[in-house]
């Protein structure tokens, strides 16, 4: 079974929390802090596979959690890091936030290894915080929690040329026969319904891979017939063979196939207009088909067609030397790394401001913001010492400062995320 697009949830594991512990040996007068700092939680990390070719295994896998670090033991002992889970996927792979719809990565090489969700941060330990002034500190931070998050796989395939056409024109039987490929052939449509993958050797010693994509039929790019489906297997190719069927045994005007297609194709991704293409005119073993490739080429103004006949195998060696050829020129023209629809470029992204204060329709004033989420994370509630440190924090920050410009008096409620404070000036 195919299966090209999953959703999946990943958790990486929580930063274990520091310990909050003091020497008590016989012979050691106050020994001082002595908690350890937790160790960093197991980070998902998805790797490139060449030998997977669908998505199939997470149809039955939905969760993926990493294992989170140990907190930090008494005599400074530091917590053991958690397990990083490495889980493998094909080449062609795009994965993608589903929530935010931002890439995260695009794996396009065997071995390449993508970070989808890093493990938390470890908190530090009581030790950590010793000063000169504060030499037995009694506050200790929470590990910061892994990232979770919602990912849509897509499977684009990686191929070199890419055969596209309606339905029955006979991609299928050409694949079949100038390559290993072993596809489902038919009299009916949609008789291919995934991607098939073959490689096709020159008799020069080049050679290239060749996908037979399933039959293209008008509105795909809206979502008529299976075209929505596999038209994104196309932008990973870097020659177009479009296979028209000359004979036009179904009635269909080989003229208008041509140009249905190229519609959709142009109507899914503008970029197509660039790509390079090979037209071939296949059944040329039936009547009617000579008289129709004569009207083709007028009509279209497309004078280098490629006659063949799939089914009895002529000229064949002419339409593979053309397009490893004009696969040649490809190359040059555009990188590997550009072909794909979308690369990922991982530029430097301006974090959002330290804090943000709102008001709701009660009156009470809300903290939020990522540095103050961070120092929330790290706080251990239930101990008072961290609970003034996590203050003093926020004090540094200009909170107190900005919550008095806005009103705030002395006994106030502030609600700092999900804990409720009493403003005290």
């Amino acid at each position: 079974m195919f299966v090209d697009s999953v959703k999946v949830y990943v958790k990486a594991g929580d930063g274990g929390s520091g310990g909050s512990y003091f020497l008590h040996e016989k012979y050691v007068a106050m020994g001082g802090p002595s908690g350890g700092n937790g160790g960093r939680g197991g980070s998902i990390i998805f790797v490139g596979e060449e030998g997977l070719t669908t998505l199939l295994d997470f149809r039955f896998v939905k969760k993926i959690k990493a294992e989170s670090g140990e907190n930090g033991m008494d005599k400074n002992m530091f917590g053991k890091a958690g397990k990083n889970v490495y889980v493998k996927v094909p080449i062609g792979t795009t994965i993608t936030d589903d929530d935010t719809h931002e890439v995260i990565g695009d794996i396009t090489k065997h071995g390449q290894e993508v970070i989808v969700a890093e493990g938390g941060r470890g908190g530090k330990g009581n030790a950590a915080f010793a000063t000169s002034r504060n030499p037995a500190p009694e506050y200790a931070e929470k590990g910061v929690p892994g990232v979770e998050r919602n990912l849509l796989l897509e499977l684009k395939v990686l191929a070199d040329v890419g055969l596209v056409g309606f339905p029955s024109v006979g991609k299928s039987t050409l694949i079949s026969v100038v390559s290993a490929a072993k596809p489902k052939i038919a009299s009916y449509h949609f008789t291919t319904l995934h991607p098939n993958l073959g490689v096709v050797a020159v008799g020069d010693g080049r050679s290239f891979i060749m996908a037979d994509l399933p039959g293209l039929i008008e509105g795909a790019s809206n979502g008529t017939g299976l075209g929505i489906q596999f038209l994104k297997h196309i932008e990973r190719t870097r020659v177009i063979v479009h296979i028209i069927d000359m004979s036009a045994t179904d009635g269909r005007d080989p003229v208008q196939d041509y140009y249905t297609i190229r519609k959709e194709l142009l109507a899914y991704n503008k970029d197509f207009a660039s790509r390079l293409e090979i037209v071939v005119a296949n059944k040329m073993d039936l009547p009617k088909s000579c008289d129709n490739l004569e009207q083709f080429k007028i009509k279209t103004g497309i004078t280098d067609v490629i006659p063949i006949s799939a089914y009895t195998k002529t000229n064949l060696q002419q339409l593979i030397y053309k397009i490893a050829d004009t696969l040649d020129l490809a190359k040059k023209q555009k990188p590997i790394e550009e072909v794909a629809d979308q690369v990922v470029e991982y530029n430097f992204v301006p974090k959002g401001p330290d804090f943000i204060i709102t008001k709701d329709q009660d009156g009470i004033y809300h903290v939020t913001g990522e540095k103050v989420k961070k120092l929330f994370d790290q706080t251990k509630f239930d101990n008072e010492a961290s609970v003034r440190l996590f203050a003093k924090k926020l004090k540094d920050l200009g909170v107190d400062e900005k919550l008095r410009s806005l009103g705030v008096k002395h006994g106030d409620l502030v609600c700092v995320f999900d804990y409720e404070f009493e403003f005290i000036d």
